[in-house]
């Protein structure tokens, strides 16, 4: 988020753009001519829930979107690019390599969605893959269901993302990652300080209890990591 930026108010501005996902949204132009993509969602707490997860992303390093604040609290923006690919299957195997550097972060904050239904939530802005959409991740499915129990503090998502044959676009994106890959990917999330986690988490609205669950999920990986390392001398 762009914290020296106004919220943007979409009652002030002109549609241009039609829903592309699930949930209700559309693209929005000011006058200036600087166009959004806006999300409308369930409620406030499924949009704190995907600006926390944005957060996570982006303090892990993992590319995203330009999320920008809003006034109305059960909405999500971020800013308008042109992508020039969108889809897990027009990846080049460099680019899928790229995609794969992130797969601790998605695992990390349980995002099931992050391949995407139909492949389309990954996608490739000048030479650099980003993950499209976060509202998957931590508390909610991508279309607003609660994930409940689901969401503990074992991230089997290090294994199912990579062999769920209902989440087929994520194993086209993961299943072939090597031990290697893995430890590698891992390592993302758990070189992040636990204080940092707690204030991305706290300073956008979560509680105190997400907060240290993902650091409970963060030493569930540096556990799992030892098993990789493990496998990978055997």
């Amino acid at each position: 988020m762009n914290a020296n930026r106004l919220p943007i108010d979409t009652a002030t501005m002109r549609r241009v753009g039609e829903q592309l996902g699930s949930n209700p949204a559309g693209i929005f132009q000011d006058d200036d001519g600087r166009r959004y993509y806006v999300k409308t969602l369930e409620s406030p707490a499924h949009a704190r829930n995907e600006t926390i997860a944005a957060k996570l992303y982006q303090l892990a390093g993992a590319p995203t979107l330009s999320y920008v604040n809003t006034k109305s609290p059960d909405q999500i923006a971020t800013e308008w690019v042109s992508l020039d690919k969108k889809c897990v299957a027009h990846l080049s195997d460099s680019e899928r390599k790229q995609a794969q550097r992130w797969f601790g972060v998605h695992a990390w904050t349980a995002n099931w969605d992050a391949a995407g239904f139909n492949g389309d939530n990954q996608g490739v802005v000048n030479g650099k893959v980003l993950t499209l959409d976060v509202g998957g991740a931590l508390a909610f499915r991508a279309q607003g269901d609660p994930k409940g129990r689901a969401f503990g503090a074992r991230v089997d998502e290090l294994d199912v993302l990579r062999t769920d044959a209902d989440n087929p676009h994520a194993i086209k994106l993961f299943a072939d990652m090597t031990a290697d890959d893995i430890q590698q990917a891992i390592s993302v999330v758990v070189r992040i300080p636990d204080e940092r986690i707690r204030e991305a988490v706290i300073d956008n609205g979560g509680s105190r209890t997400l907060a240290e669950k993902m650091i409970a999920r963060k030493a569930d990986m540096a556990r799992r990591l030892l098993v990789y390392f493990q496998i990978e001398m055997n």
